[in-house]
């Protein structure tokens, strides 16, 4: 049984389709790369799947259980969490407590709580940046502190939004080791990226979106290689 199945999902807004008939699995431990211009229909994808918007046709199923009408809090207690884009972190708290945040839904002893978020922030590489305050990170901690606060809800399936979007080239090493022990520990990863060179180093296949529908679906090399994405995405220069 796959770990997630995304059948015939549409949804609409107004004459708008920004999803249009999406199908595809994702088995348990794989990492899948979902591609495509602005406006394609990824990271409406991400609000079906965990539940910040409903799906007008099709199905979303999680470990064989549809998460069709549950509300988001109910599908990350269920296991599904996700970074965003735009950064938002809870400005006026320290990075520990951010992490905490998330944690709580699972626990009421603070102590543990606050055990569980350092151990969490040793790992995304921001112990020593745990009692600032989140206004005063550079992008890529605030993107560490992003994945730390969506681990905090303890994720079987975790949707990354631009991991490396707006990041300094120096530091993307970094980050693409860390979603390489993200998923060493067993995580099960979606992750929205533009650079093809960080997707081609993580991804087990990729899906493209174009125009909302999904127009390839393979191996990272299959992907690139396809007729339809090179003219709708990548371009005949890239090719």
């Amino acid at each position: 049984m796959s770990m997630l199945e995304v059948e015939g999902l549409t949804k609409r807004f107004g004459g708008l389709i920004a999803n249009n008939d999406i199908s595809f699995t994702l088995a348990e431990g794989e990492i899948l790369g979902l591609i495509g211009p602005n406006g394609a229909g990824k990271s409406t994808l991400f609000e079906l799947i965990t539940g910040f918007c409903a799906p007008d046709a099709g199905d979303i199923r999680f470990r064989g259980e549809s998460l069709r009408g549950l509300r988001a809090d109910e599908i990350n207690r269920r296991g599904i969490a996700r970074t965003f884009q735009k950064l938002k972190p809870f400005h006026g708290m320290t990075v520990e407590e951010n992490v905490m945040v998330g944690i709580l839904q699972h626990t009421n002893d603070l102590r543990a709580a606050r055990e569980q978020a350092l151990a969490i922030l040793f790992f995304v590489g921001l112990i020593e940046q745990r009692q600032a305050h989140a206004y005063m990170l550079s992008t890529g901690q605030r993107k560490r502190l992003e994945l730390a606060r969506a681990m905090g809800t303890r994720p079987r399936l975790l949707l990354m939004d631009e991991v490396t979007g707006g990041v300094d080239q120096r530091n993307l090493p970094g980050l693409i080791e860390l979603v390489g022990r993200l998923r060493a520990q067993g995580m099960t990863l979606i992750i929205i990226e533009h650079n093809m060179q960080v997707l081609m180093s993580l991804a087990d296949r990729i899906v493209a979106l174009h125009l909302g529908r999904k127009i390839a679906e393979g191996t990272p090399h299959a992907v690139q290689n396809d007729t339809r994405v090179i003219e709708s995405y990548l371009g005949r220069a890239y090719a």
